[in-house]
């Protein structure tokens, strides 16, 4: 029975997605459950299992196709046999060809001379050192245009040490591996050249400069997109200020190992933040408040939006009922988004919504920043690296660790007063912070 393999139903928000990479190549055999392909959104990367087990028969879209929700991108043949591949059903039939040209079927020394063309018995006796090519593998060699001395260097896995399909596709792809990794160094090489004075080179010429283009994923796309829409959509002002983390680097210290013992995670600094943005939105709900159309849509909730980067991208997944969380749970998904974000591993559903956000550039070692508001949000916290500065307290210089906090907000909404007053918020809580231990007692 043929199966239909189709692109899961995507959300709302997500119309097109894309395929990464099939993990399977069409003929091979797939267990129930088993990922087959990576399918990428503008949010995440979901994976695709196999609906059933069986041969994948037939892979309609390729690596790289945009597709929608339900659209059919391949079969699976359930009744196909389990070891019967497409590289094991080339082999089976150049095998029967050979077999009925053969006087006797179960004489294998036969049946391997049955399958070397004339040409090829002609090089073996002149060269015995040069292997025997499976048809499939021979039909390969050809169409990329290789060498004796390269078939000599691919060791065959097949019966009698022959060489088969995968063997050679297997060669290819270990020396288009190198061969990148060489011109990379070449690249690398020649852009440090370039970034030379020319009398400085032997030849007294400059390196050569490099263009490459690479197509945008879709999450980056999407970001790009995003950022578009809030600078031309929403009127963004940004407003600073600085806070002394000395009260709690000291209360991170002292309750570090108590807590970690206790609950299992280590105490970071992204909770207290939480806590402090938290006591802030609740005092100036316009800060939490988004625009539609002509209405103000006020959340009384709190679903704090964190930054996290990956290697796709920076994804915002969301913390929902922050108000409601402990430190200790707070940093347990904290942990966990970022896990799941550098695995790929995220939910829509995770990173969809959101009343506020936080990006915190100090990770980075950024120094001061104005960040940009997530649509359809009105304002974001921007946290930076915190660092010893010299800070005038009672009249006298003293030695602080400041960090500077910056808060871009939507100007049609949000006034100036309740903006400046609601960092000023921030900055009372971090300054006279609460013990992570206290709110379990």
């Amino acid at each position: 029975m043929l199966v239909e393999v189709k692109v899961p139903m995507l959300s709302e928000s997500v119309a097109e997605a894309t395929l990464v990479s099939w993990h399977k190549k069409q003929g091979e055999h797939v267990e129930r459950d088993e990922n087959l392909i990576d399918i990428e959104t503008d949010k995440v990367v979901l994976e695709l299992p196999a609906s059933h087990a069986g041969v994948l028969k037939k892979i309609v879209k390729g690596d790289g196709a945009t597709v929608t929700s339900g659209e059919v991108i391949a079969t699976i043949d359930t009744e196909a046999a389990e070891s019967e591949t497409e590289a094991e059903a080339e082999t089976a039939e150049s095998d029967t060809e050979s077999a009925a040209a053969s006087k006797n079927e179960s004489d294998a020394a036969t049946d391997d001379e049955q399958e070397e063309t004339e040409t090829d018995k002609t090089k073996r006796k002149a060269d015995p050192t040069i292997p025997m090519l499976m048809p499939a593998a021979r039909k390969l060699v050809e169409e990329n245009q290789l060498k004796a001395s390269d078939t000599k260097s691919i060791k065959g896995t097949g019966r009698g040490g022959r060489i088969t399909r995968e063997d050679v596709q297997a060669y290819i792809q270990q020396h288009k591996t190198e061969n990148n990794a060489v011109e990379a160094d070449e690249d690398s090489a020649g852009q440090e050249q370039a970034a030379q004075p020319a009398d400085t080179t032997e030849s007294g010429e400059s390196g050569e400069r490099i263009d490459r283009r690479v197509t945008m994923s879709r999450l980056r796309m999407r970001i790009a997109e995003r950022l578009l829409q809030s600078q031309s959509t929403a009127a963004i002002l940004t407003t600073f200020n600085e806070v002394n983390m000395q009260a709690v680097i000291n209360l991170r210290e002292r309750y570090r190992n108590e807590f970690e013992k206790e609950h299992g995670v280590k105490l970071g600094f992204m909770s207290f933040f939480i806590k402090a943005v938290v006591a802030a939105l609740k005092k100036y709900p316009i800060v939490n408040a988004s625009v539609e159309g002509n209405e103000i849509i006020y959340h009384d909730y709190y679903d704090i939006g964190i930054a996290v980067g990956s290697s796709r991208g920076l994804v915002v997944p969301i913390l929902r009922n922050a108000d409601r969380l402990t430190f200790a749970q707070i940093e347990t998904q904290i942990a966990d988004f970022a896990k799941r974000a550098r695995d790929g591993k995220l939910t829509i559903e995770e990173l969809t919504g959101g009343t506020f956000s936080i990006t915190n550039g100090g990770v980075f070692g950024s120094m001061l920043s104005t960040p940009i508001i997530n649509p359809p949000q009105s304002a974001i916290l921007g946290i930076h690296a915190t660092k010893d500065r010299p800070v005038v307290e009672n009249g006298q210089i003293v030695i602080r660790p400041m960090n500077y906090l910056a808060l871009s907000y939507d100007h049609r909404i949000v006034d100036g007063r309740d903006a400046v007053l609601s960092l000023v918020a921030m900055k009372e809580a971090l300054e006279y912070p609460m013990s992570p231990l206290l709110e379990d007692q």
